[in-house]
């Protein structure tokens, strides 16, 4: 489909040398042509009007009305009274026929994991701090700045995270970043220049976390998660001097960790002079528990704390920060200078806003409402269609782990669901070795309606017994 350009036209290069023998007009000529066959110009696309084109190239607009004159008779281009001039269909010649990529099964209901309520995102509220951002930020405030971000932001997160969290953190230890992504990036580049070789990662766990480790030059070593969280008898033994947990609602099990292994595991940083990543993915929802502080407020100088807004407004949203230990404050910052000079001034300025103003916890209140009705329709539809499944990690977040029978085959129930055009989704995509056993399901219902949720269930019930 041809853009739509709006107004008298979009700018077009073309070259014209005025000391050349052959003329203006007849190099115009040429120079659309080629433009049109090299597909430079697309097919319905619009051209700018006679007059503009000749102020940008400096000639009179005769000779463009003569030249796109001569390009209509060609067949090139097409002209209606009180309408644009187009390149006309059939002008462009047809681009080499591709194999066509494989369709993808489109899915009536998928229970993938970590997708939030896209239409929950508070439109009117972002575009309102959106707003107050560009009315009342200084003009400074859209130059080259502090790489950390902006300090009314990390001013109102450093509150934020202190009264929410429980963190001890102040503004200049916080970096603001692109999200959890580029937040563990700068920790495992900043971990590889103060001398650290092996991250531990959580198993089962997010996997993605592997070859970012290996990115930063680094080993990643896969340490067990039981029902208590992570195992720091195996974490001492393996030679690691960081490591990233999901501690308030594991990734994927649901597990919180346990208040002993809490304690152990900052003994084991103190003891081993290393590091723990806190991942706060979706420490904003919980349901019926009450709220576990962060890890950071136990042991600050160990800790760094990654946190995002990509579960509480949306992924696309690609804002985060990092609440850094004392030791590794200036690599972290030193490494978000150098991947990008620091994130979009006006976006955060607008969630400072949005913070500030009471409307983040508002929104918060409503989807925790919204997500517990679906983790309720969950918990109703299998006990109604496949009571047999025992459901965990119900107490937070919005995913749950399904475990099933001993003799289920996870593999093949994900794909003989797939057949039925449902997303499930299973552990051992999630575990280092890739075991199957014991057969679990990992169950995302964030962006999925209760109805939605339903039928899902219903659909697939007959594979999970």
């Amino acid at each position: 489909m041809a853009v739509e350009w709006t107004g008298l036209g979009p700018e077009l290069l073309l070259r014209l040398d005025r000391s050349a023998a052959e003329t203006l007009g007849s190099q115009l000529q040429h120079e659309l042509r080629d433009a049109i066959r090299n597909g430079r110009l697309r097919e319905g696309e619009r051209l700018p009007s006679s007059r503009v084109l000749a102020g940008e190239l400096g000639v009179s607009r005769g000779l463009v009305l003569e030249s796109y004159g001569q390009l209509e008779a060609e067949g090139y281009l097409s002209t209606r009274i009180g309408s644009a001039t187009r390149v006309s269909a059939g002008a462009v010649p047809p681009e080499p026929t591709a194999a066509p990529p494989p369709v993808a099964t489109a899915l009536r209901v998928d229970f993938r994991y970590g997708v939030p309520d896209l239409t929950g995102f508070p439109m009117r509220d972002w575009i309102w701090a959106l707003g107050e951002a560009g009315r009342t930020a200084p003009t400074e405030s859209v130059n080259y700045g502090d790489p950390r971000g902006s300090l009314e932001l990390r001013e109102i997160l450093a509150a934020y995270l202190r009264r929410v969290r429980g963190a001890v953190t102040e503004p200049d230890q916080l970096v603001v970043c692109s999200g959890f992504a580029q937040g563990v990036n700068l920790i495992f580049r900043a971990l590889a220049r103060s001398g650290v070789q092996r991250v531990a990662v959580e198993d089962p766990g997010d996997r993605d976390l592997d070859p970012t480790v290996r990115r930063a030059g680094l080993e990643a070593v896969p340490v067990p998660v039981d029902e208590r969280g992570v195992d720091v008898e195996v974490l001492s033994a393996s030679g690691a001097r960081a490591v990233v947990l999901t501690p308030a609602h594991q990734c994927p099990t649901g597990v919180v960790l346990a208040p002993e292994r809490r304690q152990a595991l900052v003994a084991w940083a103190a003891t081993h002079d290393a590091v723990i990543i806190e991942d706060e993915y979706d420490a904003e929802f919980r349901y019926d528990r009450q709220p576990v502080g962060s890890l950071q407020g136990l042991a600050p100088d160990r800790v760094a704390s990654v946190g995002s807004v990509s579960k509480s407004l949306a992924p696309g949203m690609r804002l985060g920060w990092v609440a850094c230990p004392a030791r590794l404050n200036e690599l972290i910052a030193e490494e978000k200078r150098d991947a990008d000079r620091g994130s979009p001034a006006l976006d955060q300025l607008a969630l400072a806003r949005l913070i500030a103003s009471g409307r983040y916890d508002r929104h918060l209140r409503r989807m925790r409402s919204v997500y517990a009705a679906r983790r309720d329709a969950l918990v109703d539809a299998l006990a109604r269609h496949a009571p047999e499944v025992r459901l965990g990690g119900l107490a937070a977040g919005f995913h749950a782990v399904a475990h099933l029978s001993g003799t289920a085959d996870e593999d093949a129930i994900v794909v003989a669901a797939r057949e039925r055009s449902v997303g499930l989704y299973g552990m051992s995509g999630y575990r280092a070795s890739r075991a199957t056993e014991p057969a679990q399901l990992v169950l995302g219902f964030g962006n999925l309606t209760e109805n939605a949720i339903r039928t899902g269930v219903s659909a697939v019930a007959d594979l999970l017994q």
